[in-house]
């Protein structure tokens, strides 16, 4: 049963309804061939989309992903390419960063970006995300770095990830194409996202965020803070015959508004072949309001 796709926005790009986030390909210890086997699973079952930001693995998962690709280059244009930059890390491959800080100046930005493309041995990237909000963002700077890759065909689409609807629209505002995404949080963990205005900005632009840390960076699962989720989680599976939590989580998730596009964080193909079964799954009205009532502790107001 393979995985629907989705217009991320009216103007697309079409993604994969869930993506499979590569933060943690480092720790998943593959060799290149291991890996390209892993990325041919799960393209059979319909997750063509992966995340990835330039940071990860100690900027080392997009070349990690790279040399995977090399093995068989024709796989590239079966997968939509996103990643992420705007994040400076303290590095042996980069030592000028004295201190973990944000840089969204048009040149980090466009160089960042000619980076990802040479790790990945492609010719674009099909979104770049900015990857946090910087406290020194110059929106005018920002779009100038975007419009110069757009122009140049290295990048199709844009987005950002972790921004507040005012960021958003303020970035949104010096540009005259549509920025396609919003990435963040999104969880029973976390439910800011949810209240904020994030995810109803998304309904109004008609663009649909992508998740990251559904399952609380695995913290759902070993936390005692949790039991009582991880109880009601286990009721409403039996309910819905679900197999996992894991797929309740993610069908809570997806039943929102705004069509959150889930972010996997798994390199076990199984876990993944579990997570595609939840787009299946339907949760009731009541049911959804029970996972986040036993998440928060209390009823609505």
């Amino acid at each position: 049963m393979a995985v629907s796709r989705i217009l991320v926005s009216p103007q697309g790009p079409q993604f994969s309804r869930l993506v499979l986030g590569y933060w943690r390909l480092k720790e998943w210890r593959m060799s290149p061939r291991e890996l390209l086997r892993f990325i041919e699973q799960h393209l059979e079952l319909g997750i063509t989309t992966v995340d990835h930001a330039d940071i990860y693995g100690d900027y080392g998962c997009e070349v990690a992903f790279g040399e995977a690709l090399k093995l068989r280059p024709g796989l590239r244009e079966q997968l939509q390419l996103v990643t992420k930059c705007g994040i400076a890390l303290p590095s042996s491959a980069h030592p000028g960063h004295q201190l973990p800080h944000y840089n969204s100046e048009k040149t980090h930005i466009i160089t960042s970006a000619e980076q990802s493309l040479r790790h990945f041995g492609t010719d674009h990237l099909d979104l770049l995300l900015i990857h946090r909000p910087d406290c020194l963002m110059n929106a005018d700077d920002m779009a100038r770095a975007f419009n110069s890759l757009r122009k140049s065909g290295k990048v199709r689409h844009f987005g950002v990830s972790n921004f507040t609807p005012s960021q958003f629209e303020l970035l949104q505002s010096r540009l005259d194409y549509p920025l396609v995404t919003n990435q963040v949080e999104i969880s029973p963990l976390y439910q800011n996202t949810l209240t904020d205005g994030t995810l109803d900005q998304c309904q109004l632009r008609h663009l649909k965020p992508m998740a990251w840390s559904c399952l609380g960076g695995g913290r759902l699962f070993k936390e005692p803070a949790f039991q009582a989720l991880r109880d009601e989680l286990a009721q409403i599976a039996l309910e819905v015959d679900a197999a996992t939590i894991e797929q309740v989580v993610f069908a809570w998730v997806m039943m929102l508004p705004s069509q959150p596009m889930p972010i996997i964080g798994s390199g076990k193909i199984e876990r993944v072949r579990q997570a595609v079964q939840a787009e299946h799954i339907q949760l009731s009205r009541q049911q959804w309001y029970r996972i986040r009532r036993a998440a928060l502790g209390r009823d609505v107001d």
